[in-house]
Formats: structure tokens, C-alpha cells, sequence
């Protein structure tokens, strides 16, 4: 009742999950299942990314280095001691959670994009000690094959299991962030987000709740990463370079900054728009270009396109996908007033 007060949000919340829980599996064909986990799992990621910038006003573009400790934790703990997915979870977490206390500590003197650059370095240190740490990457490959999670002596092999499990597991965090930000935790956060000189005034550690923030963005990260490793089946630092901590960018930045909504509308966008984008050229550009030019050019053109649709949708809404969800339903909540 604290999360959704207004019985029409409680209603939307409960058909959600009905649509996502029984009418997707019944009626999705396994591939798009297959996308809806991928984009419950960025939920995820964006969610840690959103908490630190979007609530804390840290900028960070290292996030996808904490998702690669995080799954070279669990691959480690899984592969070289055998333990269960219930543990190594938490552990990849928990571990992504210290190395983010320690990138935090510059957070104390430097800020904005003075801390987007030692963040970056953070992203090129950790990738160098996984590729040149044989005990951690796996040998020369830098990958580590990793089972399927088994619940219950169960394993996780289906799509339909797999979309259950990851869709529970979206569900846990996003529920667990709109409960963080509430809090007196989550208060702080803005709080310093919006002037640290007077949160440090009215008696917020400005400190703590910096590596509050990175521990706790960098603890969803490091799930993101063990989710990523057991889905995947492997842990390969090739999936945690930085393109992927510009994604995770985009994805707070397009779906609202300060919004757990525009998390989760920024990783469908994120994850399923450069599908949509060749989806549609294939269709529509066979019939204007020859198959061998086009099976050439729709990477390059994929590419192009979804950096226009991005740009077009800052300029439309600059606060994100969630400004203009708010728009709407505000349009229908007055209407057929005009006020």
C-alpha cells in the first residue's frame, strides 16, 4: 500500500504481473521469451546504475567492470568449489560491492565528470587484472564455462525456466529499490544529489552515503553479472567492456533519471530497439535492396538508426521515457478536462 497508495496503481501492478507471470509464457514463442529475460536481466543493472546516478548524482561509467567481477566471483566459487547458485549470487554481489566501495573513496574530493574519468579507469583496471590474472579469468581465454543454476535440485534449462526465475528475480529488485528510496537512506541519497554543501549542513554524512551508493549500485551489478554468467553459460570478459557501461547509461539516461519506472522502461528500450531496427530493415529493405548489399550494410545502418531514435528521443522528452509515461497518464486522469 506504501509503493502503489491509489487503488488504479495497485490495479496496474497486479495486471503487469498477470500479462508478465501467466499471459507471456502461454502465448510468447521461446525466442521472445529468450528477449524478455535478457531485458529483465538489464533491469537489473539499471536499476544499480539508477541509484547511484540517478539518485545520488554520481556519474559512473564503470559499471559494466563491477558485472564482470560479480560474474567472475560466481564462476569461480561454482567451477572451482562446486557451490550452489543460492550462494554465489550474493557472494558475486557482495564481492562487486567492495570493489565499488573502493572506487567510491574519490567520490569524497571529485565529482561529475572528474568522476566519470576515474570511474573509466576503474573500467580499464579491473579488465586488465581479469585478463592477466590466470586464477581469475580461467587461463588464456579469459572465459569460464558455468553449469545452469539448479533451484530445488532442479535445473534451470528451459526458456520458460529461465524467464520465471529472472522475471522473480526483476521483480525482488525493483521492489526492493522503490522500498531503498523511500527510506531514510534514499532520502540522503537526493538529498546529496541536489546539494551536498547543505545535506553536509543538516547533518548527512556526505561520505557514507557516497559508498552507500556505490556499494549498493555496484552490489545489483554484480548480480547483473552472475545472472548474465549463468544465463549465458559463460563468464567472458568480452561481455563487460565498456560499450556495455555506455548501454547501461543510456538506459537511465532515455528511460528517467531518479525514476525506478525509467529503469525498467529504459532497459526494454536498451535491449529490444536494435532487434526492432533490423527486424524492420529486413522486412522493409529487401524489397528496395538487393539481399547481398543489404546483409552488408544493416549493421552499419542498425547502428546509425538507433543513435538517431536516441537522439530524437532526448530532444522530444529530455526527462526520459518515464516524463513521458507521467504526461500520459496525467492527460488521462483530467481528461475530458483541460485542468
Amino acid at each position: 500500500m506504501g509503493l502503489y497508495p491509489l487503488p488504479i496503481s495497485r490495479f496496474s501492478a497486479f495486471a503487469l504481473l498477470v500479462l508478465f507471470f501467466i499471459a507471456a509464457p502461454l502465448v510468447m514463442s521461446e525466442y521472445y521469451l529468450t528477449l524478455l529475460s535478457l531485458v529483465a536481466i538489464a533491469t537489473v543493472g539499471a536499476l544499480g546504475l539508477n541509484i547511484l546516478l540517478g539518485y545520488a548524482g554520481q556519474l559512473s561509467i564503470g559499471h559494466a567492470a563491477f558485472m564482470s567481477v560479480g560474474a567472475y566471483t560466481a564462476a569461480n566459487l561454482a567451477t572451482k568449489f562446486d557451490l550452489p547458485f543460492l550462494i554465489t549470487l550474493p557472494a558475486g554481489g557482495l564481492m562487486a560491492a567492495a570493489i565499488g566501495i573502493i572506487v567510491g573513496v574519490p567520490s569524497l574530493r571529485i565529482k561529475g565528470v572528474y568522476l566519470a574519468i576515474a570511474t573509466l579507469a576503474a573500467q580499464f583496471i579491473i579488465e586488465w587484472i581479469i585478463n592477466h590474472s590466470p586464477s581469475i579469468s580461467g587461463g588464456a581465454q579469459a572465459s569460464i564455462e558455468v553449469a545452469r543454476p539448479t533451484l530445488l535440485g532442479e535445473r534451470l534449462d528451459s526458456p520458460t525456466e529461465l524467464y520465471y526465475f529472472l522475471l522473480i528475480v526483476a521483480v525482488v529488485a525493483v521492489i526492493a529499490t522503490q522500498n531503498l528510496v523511500r527510506s531514510r537512506v534514499g532520502r540522503a541519497f537526493v538529498a546529496i544529489r541536489d546539494q551536498d554543501i547543505a545535506a553536509e549542513i543538516i547533518g548527512i554524512s556526505v561520505f557514507k552515503y557516497k559508498l552507500y551508493a556505490f556499494a549498493i549500485s555496484s552490489f545489483y551489478a554484480g548480480v547483473t553479472g552472475v545472472l548474465y554468467t549463468y544465463y549465458l553459460g559463460i563468464a567472458s570478459y568480452e561481455q563487460f567492456q565498456l560499450g556495455v557501461s555506455i548501454d547501461y547509461l543510456a538506459m537511465v539516461i532515455i528511460g528517467g533519471l531518479g525514476s525506478v519506472l525509467g529503469s525498467v522502461f529504459g532497459a526494454f528500450f536498451i535491449s529490444l530497439l536494435p532487434i526492432a531496427i533490423r527486424l524492420v530493415m529486413e522486412n522493409v529493405g529487401s524489397l528496395f535492396v538487393e539481399p547481398d548489399v543489404l546483409a552488408q550494410s544493416i549493421s552499419q545502418l542498425r547502428q546509425i538508426l538507433f543513435g538517431v531514435l536516441i537522439i530524437f528521443f532526448l530532444i522530444v522528452e529530455p526527462d526520459g521515457l518515464n516524463r513521458l509515461w507521467i504526461n500520459v497518464r496525467n492527460y488521462f486522469r483530467v481528461w475530458p478536462f483541460s485542468h
